[in-house]
């Protein structure tokens, strides 16, 4: 068993990286977040190169002489270890398919602000985002927010009686469109409050409690996946 893993991801956002975060915090295993150290970055880029098979980007996993990039595949890896994801193969399964949609969702969040590309600035493409924004706290919130509410129904996970790894995505998504579109957050909320009691669940648990209330904890900016602009909020 691995002792410290290494994770790679950018220093000064939660984005994409923090769905790893709170998995490792939640097994309770050492782990160095790299780029928070000194030339941090620096290692990071480094490591994208070095690699014999490097990531194609941030997060990127180090552990038993492994790189593991992409998101889904990490959380499968840590969960399979930590008991974050079921013991039969068809639970692991079901848990990386929810996984995987979590990651539709957070994908069509970041487009809300970046509709026509990646490298242009929100204040670039206002009105694409604007047009976008409209459509996906109509549409797409109600959308994933409903289907992750009839996988839930009246238990306490999406799996049953234990937490998964999707379990602490889940809970990480919702905070992010909490922060994001508090106000057509709320409305899905109020219709699905199995949700918000799922978020409040998650966040008692000890480790979790403990790595929110610390300065580990990255709080939301507007450089990360979720953004607060009050305007593509409906």
């Amino acid at each position: 068993m691995v002792q410290s893993y290494e994770l790679f991801y950018w220093p000064s956002i939660q984005g994409r990286g923090e769905f790893v975060r709170l998995a490792l915090e939640e097994a309770g295993v050492d782990y160095v977040d790299v780029a928070r150290g000194p030339k941090g970055v620096e290692k990071l880029m480094a490591a994208l190169k070095e690699d014999a098979t490097p990531a194609f980007a941030p997060p990127f996993l180090r552990a038993e002489g492994m790189t593991i990039g992409q998101t889904a595949a990490i959380l499968m890896f840590l969960g399979e270890r930590h008991g974050l994801a079921p013991e039969d193969p068809a639970g692991r399964i079901w848990t990386q398919q929810l996984q995987l949609t979590i990651a539709d969702l957070v994908a069509e969040a970041h487009e809300t602000h970046h509709p026509v590309g990646a490298s242009l600035y929100y204040e670039d493409q206002k009105p694409e985002a604007l047009r976008r924004a409209r459509e996906f706290t109509a549409q797409r919130i109600p959308k994933f927010l409903g289907y992750f509410a009839r996988v839930l129904g009246k238990q306490d996970y999406l799996l049953g009686r234990d937490a998964t790894y999707a379990d602490l995505s889940l809970f990480q998504a919702i905070e992010g469109l909490d922060y994001a579109f508090p106000k057509a957050t709320a409305k899905e909320l109020k219709r699905h409050p199995q949700l918000d009691e799922l978020r409040r669940r998650v966040a008692a648990r000890p480790r979790i409690a403990a790595y929110l209330a610390s300065d580990r904890r990255i709080p939301f900016n507007e450089d990360g996946i979720f953004r607060r602009y009050p305007e593509l909020d409906s």
